[in-house]
């Protein structure tokens, strides 16, 4: 955009220059003649001169002409009256001087030596006639292929001045709008009605200092468009080029109206956040910042350093108190460092018994941002349940009984040191692995066909029992429970201090297993 405002700047000064040039030299070029006696004689320059009949031009001078040609502009009596003015002190003053004396005269303004001469000839004719005292009986003789390299190029100045997408004009001293671009000549004929008259309207309200980019607006509430308005300063005015920023403005509409959801959002957060920028500055931060650390508002608002910010809190010791004052350093050095590479998740445990979990996570542009949650409720549920877990391994640990609980896929979920000692610690992981176990030992026997059963039933409302071989031939007396979520609590007792002969190794259901159980007993009873 810079370099596009500099060759605006360039033609804008080239067509200024070359306009000058050309008037000129087609004001004073005028036919040779040929030397008398060793003198060349000077020829009289031509007059810029106009015919208006109800100002619509019908006859000019060759000069006049050129120098219509080269204005800006629509309509011949429009171009050359904006010219006009810019060189003159109200000329409308001298047209109605005219129009009651038949003959009006005016001198340039400024430092100007020209005259304006305006004649009203009646019937709607009016004569206009610039002419400069200077150059009456100097006129110079301009190569033809000069004044055509002349003409192109302000043709083509000119034609990119007009056809810039920027606005473009001058200001002289007090402001007064001097020389503009189409485009600006478009805008003013857009905001104003009626005809355009010199001097020009001012479109923008632009401070006095130059230099600088300010913005500023033109148009109505409903069609608002915005311009960056560079200034450029000269001698004695300044040259304003006005970029088109109706997409910046949306733009930052835009991201001012996320911002302020982002921070309504954050706002109702119970988790504090902190995001810095790439220099390590406190950018964002939300209310429950303040509450979980108790930092001040003021404090956050002065946009604290990450390092600042840490020291503050290590101040209200919320955060874990250090060994010394290295490692804390470089603790923080470490917690910057893997925050910004990926995400980092930290536990503190304050000296206050609070628990914070502090998470920092990269953002676009090498910023960080900080997450701080109260855990210290989470921490204490997930201690209460391990030391519920620890209690329930506890009791089953001190029943003599040897106790497994698998759930409903067949997983073991819990076994006492009773059930280890008895199948052997960590025997298999599964229900399936423990029946194949168990059918191994029982030699497939139907006490283990009954327990298959049992532990598979979908519809027991109680309790099944029964009886098969465990290791070293002793007869253990097994019970299996439904529980809830379709889990299983299988538990075996031995029944007998002695082992038992194959044949009498046959698990049954309900009273008969407690039969097959006292049946050894009672023989050696009889015995």
């Amino acid at each position: 955009m810079d370099d596009a405002i500099t060759v605006m700047m360039a033609l804008a000064a080239g067509v200024v220059s070359v306009l000058i040039g050309l008037a000129l030299a087609h004001r004073i070029g005028g036919p040779r003649h040929s030397p008398r006696a060793g003198t060349r004689a000077r020829p009289e320059a031509e007059p810029i001169a106009f015919l208006f009949r109800n100002r619509q031009l019908t006859d000019a001078t060759g000069s006049a002409r050129t120098l219509l040609d080269v204005l800006p502009g629509e309509g011949d009596w429009q171009k050359l009256w904006l010219w006009l003015c810019q060189r003159f002190d109200d000329p409308q003053r001298l047209l109605d001087v005219a129009a009651a004396e038949g003959t009006a005269t005016l001198g340039g303004a400024g430092m100007s030596v020209l005259r304006l001469t305006l004649q009203d000839l009646g019937d709607g004719l009016t004569r206009v006639e610039v002419v400069d005292p200077r150059l009456e009986h100097a006129a110079i003789a301009v190569n033809s292929h000069s004044l055509a390299a002349m003409e192109d190029e302000l043709e083509v100045l000119r034609e990119s001045v007009d056809r810039a997408p920027v606005l473009i004009w001058r200001e002289n001293a007090e402001g007064a709008v001097t020389w503009a671009n189409a485009a600006y000549l478009a805008e003013a004929e857009a905001q104003l009605t009626g005809e355009v008259r010199w001097p020009l309207p001012r479109l923008f309200t632009l401070p006095q200092e130059t230099g600088g980019t300010p913005r500023a607006q033109i148009g109505g509430d409903d069609q608002m468009r915005w311009f960056d308005c560079h200034l450029q300063p000269g001698n004695g005015h300044r040259t304003i080029f006005a970029v088109p920023a109706d997409n910046a403005v949306r733009a930052e509409r835009s991201l001012r109206e996320f911002v302020q959801t982002l921070t309504k959002t954050f706002a109702d957060l119970p988790t504090g956040l902190a995001i810095f920028d790439r220099d390590r500055r406190l950018q964002l931060f939300n209310p429950a910042l303040m509450d979980l650390t108790g930092l001040s508002i003021g404090f956050l608002t002065a946009r604290p350093t990450l390092y600042a910010l840490v020291d503050g809190l290590r101040e209200l010791r919320m955060v874990p108190e250090p060994k010394d004052y290295a490692s804390w350093r470089n603790s923080i050095a470490t917690l910057e460092a893997e925050a910004a590479s990926g995400r980092h998740v930290e536990t503190w445990s304050l000296p206050g018994g609070q628990t914070y979990r502090v998470t920092g996570r990269p953002h676009p542009d090498g910023a960080i941002a900080f997450l701080f949650e109260d855990i210290t409720g989470e921490i204490a549920m997930t201690r209460r349940f391990r030391a519920e877990l620890s209690l329930g391994a506890e009791i089953l640990n001190g029943i003599d009984a040897a106790v497994a609980i698998f759930d409903a896929d067949g997983r073991v979920l819990s076994a006492n040191r009773a059930f280890d000692g008895t199948w052997g610690p960590k025997a298999a992981d599964s229900l399936r692995g423990y029946l194949e176990l168990w059918r191994r030992i029982a030699a497939d026997s139907p006490g283990y066909h009954s327990l298959y059963a049992a532990l598979g039933s979908e519809r027991a409302e109680g309790p099944l029992q029964g009886a098969i071989a465990g290791p070293d031939r002793v007869i253990l007396s097994w019970r299996v429970r439904p529980l809830s979520a379709g889990r299983r609590m299988v538990q075996f007792v031995p029944a007998v201090a002695g082992g038992l002969p194959g044949d009498m190794a046959l698990p049954l259901a309900g009273r008969d297993a407690e039969d097959a159980i006292n049946r050894p007993l009672r023989a050696a009873a009889g015995a």
